[in-house]
């Protein structure tokens, strides 16, 4: 039978997403982060998300059989904190084309920063968009596409009813938009209205060969286990002030 409910999850807070947010109200130009961004972990506040979300997972009806998780290390922190007394998988993948979007020569710098030292991409951001501008040496948001329609045809082929997917605000943003079939308009205009949160949860469900949004980045469970919410969005990329 094919996959007929997914829940996708947003890692927990990070100390990567501590660090841009400071950098940024600072008016620093570079992002203090000693570590690759594969390799950046949660922080203290994300811990406690993921183990807020794991009460969610345990009481969701139907509950995911099967993963696919990011192989960055918040995701995979996230996901073990969250399924470590349940709900019991059947397959638990770490999938590569579910990692973040990489920015090139863009990582780690500020809004300030990529003015400073990339104008020229500034121009380029400008010119051609957010969905189809590729930082050199990154990906566009049509870029990540891409890797993420293969994996849902793959996905697609799964022996389960209902999937769960832990990653980041980018790829979930993505999914929600290939499910839905909006176009790069309708997704700039809800993505400018919406922000993925730290460890959210965004259902979606199939209405005969359709796809519907049944909740998008409910963080419901964090407030009644007493978690914070927190508002990060992903990388700043070269959005305008």
């Amino acid at each position: 039978m094919p996959l007929e409910e997914l829940l996708l999850v947003r890692h927990g807070e990070s100390v990567g997403n501590v660090a841009a947010t400071a950098a940024e109200l600072a008016g620093a130009e570079v992002i203090a982060l000693d570590v690759r961004d594969a390799d950046v972990p949660l922080s203290e506040t994300g811990v406690d998300q993921a183990r807020a979300l794991a009460t969610r997972l345990r009481e969701a009806d139907p509950i995911p059989q099967v993963a696919w998780v990011s192989p960055y290390v918040r995701a995979q922190q996230t996901f073990a904190l969250a399924t470590a007394a349940g709900p019991a998988l059947t397959a638990v993948v770490s999938d590569e084309r579910l990692r973040d979007r990489e920015l090139g020569i863009l990582d780690l710098l500020t809004r300030r920063g990529v003015a400073a030292r990339h104008p020229d991409e500034m121009e380029r951001r400008a010119h051609l968009g957010k969905y189809y501008h590729r930082p050199p040496g990154g990906e566009s948001w049509a870029d990540v596409s891409l890797r993420l329609r293969s994996f849902l045809r793959d996905a697609a082929e799964t022996p389960a009813d209902v999937g769960l997917v832990v990653a980041h605000d980018a790829v979930v943003m993505l999914l929600v938009a290939l499910l839905l079939r909006w176009d790069e308009a309708a997704l700039l205009e809800f993505a400018s209205r919406n922000t993925v949160l730290n460890a959210s949860v965004t259902t979606l469900r199939r209405s005969g060969a359709e796809w519907e949004l049944a909740d998008f980045s409910d963080v419901r469970h964090l407030q009644r286990e007493g978690a914070e919410v927190t508002v990060h969005p992903g990388s700043p990329d070269v959005e305008p002030e």
